[in-house]
């Protein structure tokens, strides 16, 4: 999901890091809760770190740290002591800060004294921003110095930057020190098991100039807007309970991660979408806050709705080779309040994504069976048909049926499916492919394009254009079968290259395949059977590549890892076509795996194998937390429980194959059909409680829309 080419991927942010995050706002910091400028670390708001040196000391002393506890999302609990000046051990000074983010950091500072005698301390706070923008602070290539004034006043510092026409500032508060241009200081005496305290707050300074956004303290006990937000958010959303308490947590931990993700369109408010992830991409991402949308649907369906309705607004209209923007094309991310040179395309809004336009449309007919009011629906319709047009004109570019790309020019992403880093599509030998590329998942999400399509215009009664859809869809799903299908090894090539060659990795992309229902019914065994080989599946999850091909790396972004939303999405797709224990495997797995990192699954992980080292291990740079893995738990469990609806045929289908392992499920307050329905699991017994009129609980599977279009069509011909 990277906004980047993988030669300047992001650096390593040190060991333990702590990153908080609330809407687009983040903060990245040390265990002991310093921000140091030599490392990405930072305050950001929109995009800009308006504070890069963070620094505590107690009498000339660093903080030892000793615990970072994460309350929340934006909230963190840092504890830390004071090393002594005479060697002894054991320091009687415990220093604590709890943190919060919003649009900068409040933050409280409490010095504890557990000695017998008062002690005296300087406590000082050394301060620098450096307004760097997040391409610069992420690669580690700060160019532009800004010209920069610092006013010190009784209670406040505030530091103003500009750099050619550009203003930036940030204002620090914190009544009761000694404001110097560099350094805040605090002298006390702390008292015999006692303790001092102080409140401070870094806020960024509107344009530069004006008055800071201020920090608003709740009153004591009460709570903060940042507290608000979430407590409306646990309101709407359903709430858990779980015989297996570890896999309850992971799934509590991804609601939390998600709500904390949410950010609000400026111009529409009223409208969510996701982020795609921290640190580096708090922004709306195509393909990623689209995928992420439609696995929370169980969750909160208006995600993927406001989601939809940003990413329209947004839609290519024109043909600019520098952005790659295109008529009816979908963005793949929007930046603010970056310089533009530093951006992909040198503009705030950037195209190079070969699957998030097919994906708008596969979304939208996600989200029309979740209930909205058919005008809702309807007002995307002529985005969706612009996006086919694009598919049919721009995407499909020598007519073959298959959508591939090619980037625009040398500033643009080299490979722009989800595997976007520059070596990410290469064949059994390692040797890249050249473009223009046409990957076989992107197929598949074209493929969901036209039947989901192809459903909402026989429901208007719209059966040409359905018609039109539906052959384009049959003609696709035969010429996959017979061009990317490798029968002498049993798997689909991840994609074509420039002279149509099947580019024979062994990958997980695949997989994504199985959900759309593109893969032949006779090849799917062969397929399932791949992805659980010893060379695919590594104990953990399955990885991006197999062990025995040539650009194999277990430690590489997308040549050998494990990504848990590439898992959920092949798990929901093994359950498509049957095979239920192996989808068992896979979510157990990923489940198993959140355990090692409080229930929360990073972006990635390596894929080592798990009978080689027994936890999985870390991939340096992975995002934590990051939208499609924080929704991945959820896809997981739902698949297995065989969960879905279709409003409109009034229908809802639940039919669990939950291991043994997971014990009783119990759901309540989950968003149905504009009311809320309780659920409870008992191995393959299901309930389902406070459905609203004329909906009606199925087992089995919800009708595909590939079986829906066959219905429609069968009753048209009749």
């Amino acid at each position: 999901m990277a906004g980047w080419n993988a030669d300047t991927a992001a650096g390593p942010m040190g060991a333990g890091t702590i990153t908080l995050v609330e809407g687009s706002s983040f903060c990245i910091s040390l265990p002991n809760g310093d921000i140091q400028p030599e490392l990405p670390h930072g305050v950001f708001f929109q995009d800009t770190r308006i504070l890069s040196r963070w620094s505590l000391t107690v009498n000339g002393q660093q903080l030892e740290p000793l615990a970072a506890e994460m309350k929340e999302p934006y909230r963190a609990l840092f504890a830390g002591r004071v090393a002594r000046a005479d060697g002894y051990a054991d320091s009687p000074l415990i220093v604590e800060r709890l943190r919060e983010v919003g649009a900068g950091i409040l933050e409280e500072i409490t010095v504890r004294n557990y000695s017998l005698d008062p002690v005296e301390c300087v406590v000082s706070l050394s301060i620098e921003a450096d307004f760097a923008d997040l391409f610069e602070v992420k690669e580690a290539r700060i160019q532009r110095h800004w010209d920069e004034t610092r006013q010190p006043d009784a209670g406040s510092l505030t530091i103003k930057a500009a750099w050619q026409d550009a203003r930036k500032g940030t204002v620090i508060h914190a009544d009761g020190a000694d404001v110097g241009p560099d350094a805040l200081t605090y002298r006390t005496v702390v008292p015999p098991h006692g303790h001092w305290s102080t409140l401070l707050s870094v806020v960024p300074a509107v344009d530069g100039s004006g008055p800071a956004i201020p920090f608003v303290r709740p009153e004591p006990g009460g709570m903060s807007p940042r507290d608000r937000r979430r407590l409306e958010w646990v309101a709407r959303i359903p709430v858990l309970r779980m015989g297996n308490r570890s896999i309850e947590r992971t799934l509590q931990r991804s609601y939390d991660d998600l709500g904390a993700l949410r950010i609000e369109d400026p111009d529409h408010p009223e409208r969510v979408v996701v982020a795609a992830g921290a640190p580096w991409f708090m922004t709306l991402f195509g393909r990623d806050s689209l995928w992420a949308s439609e696995m929370a649907l169980p969750v909160d369906p208006s995600l993927a709705l406001g989601t939809l309705q940003t990413l329209a607004d947004r839609q290519g209209r024109v043909f600019d080779p520098v952005s790659e923007e295109e008529p009816g094309k979908i963005l793949h991310e929007v930046r603010l309040g970056v310089s533009s040179g530093l951006s992909l395309g040198g503009k705030p809004e950037y195209y190079g994504s070969v699957d998030a336009t097919p994906l708008f449309v596969s979304v939208l007919g996600a989200v029309s069976r979740w209930g909205f009011a058919k005008e809702t629906i309807a007002a995307l319709l002529p985005n969706a048909d612009r996006a086919l047009d694009w598919i049919r004109d721009y995407g499909d570019r020598d007519g073959d049926g298959f959508v591939e790309y090619e980037r625009l020019n040398d500033r643009g992403l080299i490979n722009q499916g989800w595997k976007d880093s520059w070596d990410g599509i290469n064949f059994a030998d390692g040797t890249l492919a050249e473009p223009p590329i046409a990957l076989c998942e992107v197929q598949a999400y074209v493929y969901s394009a036209y039947m989901a399509r192809a459903w909402m215009a026989y429901d208007a009664g719209n059966t040409a254009l359905a018609d039109e859809l539906t052959d384009r869809a049959a003609q696709l799903k035969t010429r996959f079968n017979e061009q990317f299908w490798l029968p002498d090894r049993g798997y689909y090539a991840i994609a074509l290259d420039k002279d149509k060659r099947p580019v024979d990795a062994c990958a997980s992309n695949m997989g994504h395949c199985l959900w759309f229902g593109l893969v032949d019914e006779d090849k799917a065994p062969l397929v399932a059977e791949k992805l659980m080989s010893p060379q695919m599946f590594s104990g953990w999850g399955v990885r991006t590549l197999a062990s025995d091909m040539g650009a194999y790396n277990p430690a590489s972004y997308h040549n050998g890892s494990v990504w848990p939303h590439d898992n959920a999405i092949i798990a929901a797709g093994l359950v498509r076509y049957g095979f239920v224990e192996e989808a068992q495997r896979i979510a157990t797995a990923l489940l198993e795996a959140a355990e090692y990192s409080d229930g929360r699954l990073p972006e990635l992980f390596c894929g080592f194998d798990r009978e080689r080292f027994g936890q999985p291990v870390p991939y340096p740079t992975a995002c934590s937390p990051q939208a499609w893995s924080a929704t991945a738990p959820v896809l997981l469990v739902t698949s297995l429980m065989r969960y879905d609806a279709h409003v409109s045929l009034g229908g809802v289908w639940l039919d669990p194959v939950l291991p043994e392992s997971y014990g009783e499920l119990h759901v309540a307050n989950a968003p149905m059909a504009g009311g809320r329905i309780s659920i409870d699991i008992s191995g393959s017994t299901a309930s389902v409680r406070g459905l609203t009129e004329g909906m009606v609980l199925h087992r089995g599977h919800r009708p595909w829309m590939t079986e829906l279009v066959e219905q429609a069509k069968s009753r048209k011909d009749a």
